[in-house]
């Protein structure tokens, strides 16, 4: 697998190595030894699987405690990914970077804890896997505004229309108003001086 740091170095856009022939294809999904060396080294407790329709839009979300980090990827169909940095002492802090991710391409995107985490659905049908590093802790999950204009996430809405929202999502807070990951505060849950 190939790992590829974006503009936001802990997130991490990994591309498989596919072997392939007439009678279809083989890839690894996920290699313990590579992941550590490239992205840290994280124990995964849960897959999760979701399937969405076009235009859905699910996020932007994270855990304030009990932080998830997520390694995500498209199984069918097509959708764009972001994860936004809410780490207060990150030099990052707001910014978001984003990857299109399909059955096609077979990326996948690292998304450490300290982030907030969204998909937006571009084909008719998509299946979203990702594993996470912690469970899934509804009393900590937390919202962002996926179109808080100080962020400035550049969504492909397709056809430009408006994406479908649950109500959470759509009454999510911005950027301004969110609860975030505090200056000291690291994925390891130490608060340093």
């Amino acid at each position: 697998m190939e790992y590829i740091r974006t503009a936001i170095p802990e997130v991490v856009l990994i591309k498989p190595q596919v072997f392939g022939d007439h009678r279809g294809f083989f890839l690894e999904t996920f290699r313990q030894s590579e992941f550590d060396a490239f992205c840290g080294h994280h124990h995964f407790v849960q897959d999760n699987h979701s399937g969405s329709s076009q235009g859905i839009l699910r996020g932007l979300h994270f855990q304030l405690h009990q932080t998830q980090g997520k390694l995500v990827r498209a199984a069918i169909g097509e959708v764009f990914d972001v994860a936004v940095d809410l780490r207060k002492s990150s030099p990052t802090f707001g910014k978001w970077v984003g990857a299109v991710l399909t059955a096609e391409n077979r990326h996948q995107l690292w998304v450490p804890a300290g982030f907030a985490h969204g998909y937006y659905v571009l084909s008719g049908w998509a299946d979203f896997i990702y594993k996470t590093t912690d469970y899934y802790a509804p009393e900590w999950e937390r919202g962002l505004l996926w179109n808080d204009p100080v962020i400035g996430i550049e969504w492909p809405l397709v056809e430009g229309k408006p994406p479908t929202l649950s109500e959470k999502d759509a009454t999510a807070p911005t950027l301004a108003e969110a609860e975030v990951f505090p200056f000291g505060w690291s994925a390891d849950k130490t608060i340093k001086e």
